[in-house]
C-alpha cells in the first residue's frame, strides 16, 4: 500500500544511520504510517548499531503496551513495517531516503552519492544534519536530485519531539517543500522552514545557551547542579542544559558546532574549556538528581538568571535578524522543539525595555555578543513584538487561514480573536480574493476552545458580557464576508472552536472524527458565548442543539454529516479539498446556503434532560438565553447571548467551573452548588 499527500505518494521509506536518532525517526513513521501498512528499512554497515537500534524499537513498543497507549495488534503491526539491515540495495527506489548517520561533511556526501545511484525519479532525498546547510551536503549531485534534495532535520527524541526543520537548498523545489510540510503536519509533527545557514535555526539558541551555561560556571556563578537548576526555573526549560546535555550525548557535537560557529555566527560562538574537559573525560555532566531540590541563595538565583535569560534572549534576536526564519516560526519551534518558555512572548511579557537591558548587561561582559536589532528596534516603538497565531497562506483565488498555537490545541485568547478579525477585514476587501478557508493546525484538534485562563480573568458581569460580545467580532465578520468561508476541520472543535465553526458558509471534516463538535462549557459553570445558543438550533434543530449545549452531548464527524451540519467527510488533503469547494462555491458551481438568521418557532419549553452533576443555575440561564433568543433574529439573539453570558459570571459556580478545571483539568468534575 502506500499514502498519498499533497501530490506526495510515500509506499517505501528509508533511514540511513541505526546511531542515536535514526530508528526513532523509523519507529515515528511506522506509527504514523502503519494504517497503510509503508515499510520503513534502516540501513547502517555497523552490525551492532543496527542490533542496538532494533533492540531500542522493541523497547519502546513493549513499553508503549505496558503502559496502555498501543494496543498490542498495533505494536506488532509497526513492528513488522520495520527492517534493519547492511544492505543499501534495499533502498533502491524507495519514495522517502533520510540519512541519519554522523554529523561529518565527507560521509554525508559519500552516503547521498551511493543515494543517488539508488533512486527513482521522483525520490526525495533529505539529510537530518543538525547544522550543515544543504547546499554544502549535495552540491555533488546533478541538479534533478538537488531539486527533490533537502535537510530535514528533527530534534531529541525524534518520535516524540514535534519539531521539524525543513531546510531548502538553493535549487530545492518550492513545491516539494510545501508538500513536506502538508505531510508531516498530517502525520503529527511541527514543520518550520529554515532557509540554509550553519546550525538553522533552533541548534544555535539550543547551543549557545549551552555555552551560556558553562561560561556561568566558569565565571563563578554557580556550579553545574546550580546553573542547571537555576536556568531551567528562569527559562520555564523541561530540563536544564546539563541535563539535557547528558540525556542526547551532546557534548561531543557541541564541541564540533561551537567551533565551526566563531566563524559563521560570529566571535563570541566557541569551545569553552570546560567542554572540551567533558569531552575528553566522556564523564557527564554534573546534574540534579530527580526530585533533587537544589538550595540557591536569592541573589545568586537571580544572577545566574539574569545571565541566561539575557543570553536567551540576545540568540533569539540574533536568529530574527539573520532572516532565515520567520517570528511565528521560531517562537513554535524553540517553544516546542526544546520545551521551553515561547521568547518572543516571554520578553513581551517581561517587558521590552528589560528584556534588551538584560541582553545589554551580558553582551557588555560577554565580548563578541552582541544586542539584536530587532530587540532594540521592536522596543523603541513601545509596542510589543507581534506573534502571528492565525496564518494566511493564499492558493491563487483562495486564502487559507490556520489557527496555529499546537501547545494549546490551538485555543482562542483575545489575541487569536483580533487576529482573526484583522485577517477578515483584510479578506473582504481584497479583490484577488474570492473564497476563504479556515482550519486549525496539527491533527488533534481545529479549535480546542477558550483559553480557560482567558475566562478566569473575567472579574464582573459587565466584563463577561464585553468579553462575550468581542469574541463574536471575528465568526460575526465572517459570516457576513461576502465570500464563501469553509472550514475545514482537521479535528476536534470544542466549545469556541465549535462556535468559530458555525460561523462558517460551510464545513467540511476528516473522516472519521470521533468527535467533531461539543460545546462543554456547562461543565465549566458557564454558557457558550460565542454565538452558539444561537446558530447551533438554526443548523441541527432545536433538540440536538438542547443536547449538545446543555450536557455537552458531543457529535461525530459521520453524525454531523447525517445532520447537516458538515458538508462531508474527507479523506487526504482536507485543507486541498476545502480550497476547491471554497472556489467551486465563488464560482456558483456549488450553493453553500449559510445560515438563516430569522427567528425560529421554538416551543414553550426544552426537553427534560438529566443534567448530571451540572449546575441547574447554569442551565437555566442557558435555557432562557436559548428559548429567548431564537425567537428574535440571529443578531438580536446574539446580543441577548452576550447578556446572559455577563450574567453567569457572577454565579459562585462559574468561578467553582473554571477554578477546578485550572487545578485538575477536563476529567474532574466540578462540584458546583446551583447558585
Amino acid at each position: 500500500m502506500s499514502y498519498r499527500l499533497a501530490e506526495i505518494t510515500i509506499d517505501r521509506i528509508g533511514i540511513v544511520g541505526s546511531g542515536q536518532i535514526g530508528p526513532d525517526i523509523a519507529l515515528h513513521f511506522a506509527e504514523a504510517l502503519h494504517p497503510w501498512k509503508v515499510p520503513v528499512t534502516v540501513v547502517d554497515i555497523s552490525a551492532p548499531a543496527l542490533e542496538r537500534g532494533r533492540a531500542r524499537i522493541d523497547e519502546k513498543l513493549a513499553k508503549a503496551k505496558e503502559r496502555g497507549t498501543m494496543s498490542a495488534e498495533a505494536a506488532g503491526a509497526i513492528g513488522g513495517l520495520l527492517h534493519f539491515t547492511d544492505d543499501y540495495e534495499t533502498l533502491r527506489g524507495a519514495s522517502l531516503i533520510i540519512e541519519a548517520a554522523t554529523e561529518n561533511l565527507p560521509i554525508k556526501r559519500a552516503i547521498f552519492t551511493k543515494l543517488a545511484a539508488l533512486s527513482g525519479p521522483e525520490t526525495i532525498l533529505a539529510s537530518n544534519s543538525s547544522h550543515i546547510a544543504p547546499d554544502d551536503i549535495f552540491t555533488e549531485l546533478n541538479a534533478t536530485i538537488r531539486a527533490r534534495a533537502l535537510v530535514a532535520h528533527y530534534f531529541f527524541p525524534a518520535d516524540r519531539n514535534v519539531v521539524v526543520e525543513l531546510v531548502s537548498g538553493r535549487e530545492t523545489d518550492p513545491g516539494l517543500i510545501n508538500g513536506l510540510a502538508t505531510l508531516y503536519e498530517a502525520i503529527g509533527k511541527l514543520p518550520v522552514r529554515v532557509e540554509g545557514r550553519y546550525g538553522f535555526a533552533v541548534n544555535p539558541i539550543f547551543e549557545g545557551l549551552v555555552l551560556a551555561a558553562i561560561l556561568a560556571v566558569e565565571e563563578g556563578l554557580g556550579s553545574t547542579k546550580e546553573v542547571d537548576a537555576a536556568t531551567r526555573k528562569s527559562l520555564g526549560m523541561g530540563v536544564g542544559p546539563f541535563t539535557a546535555m547528558n540525556l542526547t550525548g551532546g557534548n561531543p557535537i557541541t564541541h564540533h558546532a561551537l567551533d565551526e560557529m566563531t566563524a559563521a555566527l560570529g566571535p563570541w560562538f566557541r569551545t569553552p574549556q570546560l567542554l572540551k574537559d567533558a569531552v575528553t573525560s566522556g564523564k557527564p555532566w554534573e546534574v540534579p538528581k530527580r526530585d533533587e531540590k537544589i538550595e540557591l541563595t536569592p541573589e545568586r538565583e537571580r544572577v545566574i538568571s539574569d545571565a541566561m535569560r539575557g543570553a536567551y534572549f540576545g540568540l533569539v534576536g540574533e536568529i530574527l535578524d539573520s532572516g532565515i526564519i520567520s517570528l511565528a516560526d521560531l517562537e513554535v519551534s524553540v517553544e516546542a522543539g526544546l520545551a521551553m518558555r515561547a521568547p518572543f512572548e516571554f520578553m513581551n511579557q517581561l517587558g521590552l525595555p528589560l528584556a534588551q537591558a538584560a541582553i545589554e548587561r551580558y553582551a557588555a561582559s560577554h565580548p563578541g555578543f552582541t544586542v539584536p536589532k530587532c530587540v532594540k528596534a521592536q522596543a523603541a516603538t513601545g509596542r510589543p513584538f507581534r506573534i502571528e497565531h492565525v496564518l494566511r497562506q493564499d492558493f491563487g483565488d483562495v486564502a487559507v487561514l490556520t489557527i496555529r498555537r499546537p501547545r494549546v490545541l490551538n485555543a482562542l485568547d483575545e489575541t487569536v480573536f483580533q487576529q482573526l478579525h484583522e485577517q477578515a477585514l483584510a479578506l473582504r476587501t481584497d479583490p484577488k480574493i474570492a473564497g476563504v478557508v479556515l482550519t486549525g493546525f496539527g491533527t488533534r484538534s481545529f479549535v480546542s476552545g477558550a483559553d480557560v485562563n482567558f475566562l478566569a480573568a473575567i472579574t464582573s458581569p459587565a466584563e463577561g458580557a464585553k468579553t462575550s460580545a468581542a469574541s463574536k467580532r471575528a465568526g460575526d465578520l465572517l459570516e457576513t464576508l461576502g465570500k464563501p468561508v469553509v472550514c475545514a476541520l482537521n479535528g476536534s472543535a470544542f466549545g469556541g472552536g465549535s462556535e468559530l465553526a458555525l460561523c462558517c458558509t460551510a464545513r467540511i471534516a476528516k473522516r472519521g472524527l470521533k468527535v467533531a463538535f461539543s460545546q462543554p462549557e456547562t461543565s465549566l459553570g458557564i454558557i457558550p458565548g460565542a454565538g452558539g445558543t444561537q446558530r447551533l438550533p438554526r443548523l441541527v434543530g432545536i433538540e440536538r442543539a438542547a443536547a449538545m449545549l446543555r450536557v455537552g452531548q458531543p457529535l461525530s464527524g459521520r453524525d454531523a454529516v447525517e445532520c447537516g451540519l458538515v458538508h462531508e467527510e474527507v479523506d487526504g488533503d482536507l485543507v486541498a479539498a476545502a480550497v476547491k469547494l471554497a472556489r467551486a462555491a465563488a464560482k456558483g458551481e456549488v450553493v453553500l446556503k449559510g445560515i438563516d438568521p430569522r427567528p425560529l418557532d421554538m416551543p414553550a419549553a426544552l426537553p427534560e434532560l438529566d443534567l448530571g452533576h451540572r449546575s441547574r443555575a447554569v442551565d437555566a440561564l442557558l435555557c432562557r438565553v436559548i428559548l429567548e433568543g431564537c425567537r428574535k433574529p440571529l443578531a438580536e439573539g446574539l446580543g441577548l447571548e452576550s447578556e446572559l453570558f455577563g450574567a453567569g459570571c457572577a454565579l459562585e459556580d462559574m468561578q467553582i467551573g473554571v477554578q477546578n478545571f485550572l487545578k485538575n483539568g477536563p476529567k474532574v468534575k466540578a462540584e458546583f452548588v446551583h447558585r
